[in-house]
């Protein structure tokens, strides 16, 4: 039986996914911050769809915490067919009141560990030339943020590291996706403090985008933006100065700037 591996599962997308890969009977590896919730998580998923679920605790900030989760894996001679980056967060404050702290860990969560998991699990899937990755990206991914400027950076990290492996894997039995959400239901807004731009733009159910994200990677997609409204939004751009857009973009992310 197949394994997949779900970081940040215990809520929003990643839990979303567990739901789908379960349903698919596939076995699972999930991670998460919280102990309680993972293995509440854990035992759900095992008593629903009759699957095994490894669930483990762990900092993704932290390099030596994505390297046990590795580790484990390989210990427990566990193949990963697939692999699903969904751990990530925002922060949303002019850049000159952030702390710095809270920046450098959004970083290492959202692009250092993402491609970490990304290169080692890869290794395998080329060995037995099978295997899919998917990563989340956003929307934010293709324009500057003001006042959430490390976020939409981090995004765009996402974007272009998808776009370019996914080349070098064309010629492989590999899949890999970056999928690109707008607003979703998770609790991002909460942490993020952008109620604001929440409160404009209506989210849509995590699931909804996790069942599109799971059939654009079986079509072997590279990109995959959800939603009419947020294909224009990210087309939209090219049209345009990039000052312009910075400016609009800011709008959308604080009152009356």
């Amino acid at each position: 039986m197949n394994y997949a591996l779900i970081t940040g599962a215990t809520g929003g997308l990643g839990r979303a996914f567990c739901e789908i890969y379960a349903k698919n009977k596939y076995n699972l590896v999930i991670t998460g911050t919280n102990e309680e919730k993972v293995n509440q998580l854990k035992d759900e998923l095992e008593t629903k769809f009759d699957i095994k679920v490894f669930g483990l605790v762990a900092d993704l900030s932290n390099d030596s915490e994505c390297r046990k989760v590795f580790e484990y894996t390989k210990n427990n001679k566990v193949f990963i067919h697939s692999l699903i980056n969904c751990a990530g967060f925002g922060d949303r404050c002019d850049f000159k009141d952030m702390d710095v702290d809270t920046q450098l860990k959004m970083i290492a969560v959202n692009c250092s560990a993402l491609t970490y998991f990304t290169r080692v699990y890869l290794t395998d899937m080329l060995e037995k030339n099978c295997g899919e990755i998917l990563n989340v990206g956003s929307i934010a991914g293709f324009v500057p943020g003001p006042y959430m400027c490390t976020y939409h950076s981090t995004k765009a990290y996402v974007l272009n590291f998808g776009q370019a492996v996914s080349h070098e894997l064309r010629k492989t039995k590999i899949k890999f996706l970056t999928l690109c959400p707008g607003p979703f239901e998770s609790g991002f807004v909460a942490k993020a403090k952008n109620d604001y731009t929440f409160s404009k733009i209506k989210p849509i159910p995590a699931i909804k985008v996790a069942e599109y994200g799971y059939k654009m990677l079986q079509k072997r997609k590279r990109v995959a933006v959800v939603g009419f409204k947020n294909k224009v939004t990210v087309f939209a751009p090219r049209f345009f100065t990039n000052k312009f857009v910075c400016s609009v973009s800011a709008k959308t992310l604080k009152k009356g700037d």
